[in-house]
Parts: structure tokens; C-alpha cells; sequence
């Protein structure tokens, strides 16, 4: 019989974050996968946890995961761990856990810590709908596509960031999105934990004075509606007499070629009807 493949969340700062069901269940399993079994034996050896671990990370996830995959058809219980926080949020347990589908093996996400969802809800910004983005693609093509699609987005908006990038990441963001409101989330959970919540221009210009400290999340505003109204609004009166026109001209074609389709599937409908494809009969009931 297979095994499970448990998902751990572990703390992101505080060790009292740790959950029961955690450390138990640490204890159980027959192995732990961890993203860096250096920082992992800190959170074992805080908690009285024996259970051997493996190395599982973001430069061997494809590999390690069909080995780890191989050792839950054993029948072995493995958890996967991350440096903190929710495993299969921006790291490796996203790969193993499609794995496990593949094989059919089972999955339990054990819940707890979550930087992204502690941000957003701490944040002063709108909660009810949210994106996440995780750290921004390095490679710059990458970069500048999701940045575009960010610009557009109407929802809260949640981006991991390190500290030597912090700068030109909001720089970059306010090049893009325009003043919008953000909270610099910093230290999460830990000692010198700071939320911020101020604007795109304001954190740009206080960053490029002071330097950075500790890891970051940026939960920014969405575009609104309003905006985009507006923007709508700005763009119809900006347009020329003749480009007025073409619209109108281009709406009339789009119409007729939608009535023509129409009178085409009529006409194919009354043929049907004629050869005797559909034939609706009446008896003397229906009379």
C-alpha cells in the first residue's frame, strides 16, 4: 500500500507558530524532505524531532521527486518541509505534489504559517480578492510581459522581494503601475516586524535613501474600476473624427456579417425541414 505525502507548514520567524499536528506528524513520518536540511535540523532539534531527513530543493526538485515519488509506492510517509512557511507557496513542493497525483498517491496539506496570506491580511489593503505573484521572473523579457499584466490587474496584488532587489523592483513598479498604494511587509512574524502602508512614489523615494533590511513583501493596490472607466473615457475622447468613423464602420460590417450567419442558418433549417429532416407530425389529438 502507498504512503501519504504530507505538506508541513513550519514557522516563518516565530517558533511558537509551530502547530501540534506539525510536530507530530514530523515525528511519525518515516522521512523529511527539507528545502535546506541546515536550517531544518534547527526547527527538529527545537522540537525533539529524530525522523531522518533529505535534501529537496529547487535544483534537484524534478529528480528528488521521482525518488521521493518511488519511496511513497514503497509505502514510506513523507513530509515535505520548506525553510518556512507553507511548502508548495513559491518553492519545489509544487513539483512533488503533482508527482503524487501522477502516481496516484495521497496528499495532506498539514496547515500553518503562510507569509503571503499574513501580509495581505495585515496589509490595510483590499482582501476579498487577491493575485499572486511570488518573486518577479529575473530574465528581463519575462519580467516586463508580467509586469504589463500587473498594470492591468484589478485585484490586490501580493510580491515576494529580496532585500538587494527591493529598490529596483518598486522603481520598477511605479515605472509601471503608476502611484498606487502599497504595504511594505518586512520581518513577518519576527522581532523587528514593520508593515508600511504608503504609496508606490513614497517607498521609492525612502529606499533609495535607506537601505533595505530583512525579507520583504509587497502587497499593492489593484487597478480600480474607476480607472479603467476613466482611462476608457480619455481614449474615446482622444480619438479623431475619422477614427470615430472607422469604429462605426467597423461595428456596421461586424452587424451584418452577424445577421448574414443568421440568415444562413435559417435558410439551412428550412431546407432540413423540406427534405423531410425535420418533420414535425400532428394527430388528431393534437388538433
Amino acid at each position: 500500500m502507498a504512503g501519504t505525502l504530507y505538506l508541513i507548514a513550519t514557522p516563518i520567524g516565530n517558533l511558537e507558530d509551530m502547530t501540534y499536528r506539525a510536530v507530530r506528524l514530523l515525528g511519525e513520518v518515516d522521512l523529511i524532505a527539507a528545502e535546506d536540511t541546515r536550517n531544518s535540523i534547527k526547527l527538529l532539534n527545537h522540537f525533539d524531532i529524530k525522523t531522518p531527513m533529505t535534501s529537496y530543493h529547487e535544483h534537484n526538485k524534478y529528480e528528488k521527486a521521482q525518488v521521493l515519488v518511488g519511496k511513497l509506492l514503497e509505502g514510506m510517509n513523507i513530509a515535505v518541509i520548506t525553510d518556512a512557511g507553507t511548502p508548495g507557496i513559491s518553492d519545489p513542493g509544487e513539483e512533488i505534489t503533482k508527482q503524487c497525483y501522477e502516481a496516484g498517491i495521497k496528499v495532506v496539506p498539514v496547515p500553518g504559517a503562510c507569509a503571503a496570506v499574513n501580509a495581505l491580511i495585515a496589509s490595510g489593503q483590499a482582501t476579498r480578492r487577491f493575485a499572486f505573484e511570488a518573486f518577479l521572473p529575473m530574465d528581463k523579457k519575462e519580467r516586463q510581459a508580467v509586469l504589463a499584466e500587473l498594470a492591468r490587474e484589478t485585484r490586490t496584488m501580493v510580491v515576494y522581494e529580496a532585500p538587494h532587489r527591493l529598490k529596483k523592483t518598486l522603481q520598477e513598479l511605479l515605472g509601471v503601475l503608476g502611484n498606487r498604494s502599497v504595504t511594505v511587509c518586512r520581518e513577518i512574524t519576527k522581532k523587528h516586524e514593520t508593515f508600511w502602508k504608503t504609496t508606490l512614489q513614497e517607498a521609492s523615494d525612502f529606499y533609495a535613501e535607506e537601505e533595505p533590511k530583512g525579507e520583504c513583501i509587497l502587497v499593492i493596490e489593484g487597478l480600480s474600476r474607476e480607472a479603467i472607466e476613466k482611462e476608457a473615457q480619455q481614449k474615446w475622447e482622444a480619438m479623431s473624427i475619422e477614427e470615430h468613423l472607422q469604429m462605426y464602420l467597423d461595428q456596421g460590417i461586424e452587424k451584418k456579417r452577424s445577421d448574414e450567419a443568421g440568415r444562413e442558418r435559417s435558410r439551412h433549417f428550412q431546407a432540413g425541414c423540406v427534405c423531410g429532416k425535420y418533420i414535425i407530425r400532428t394527430t388528431d389529438e393534437d388538433k
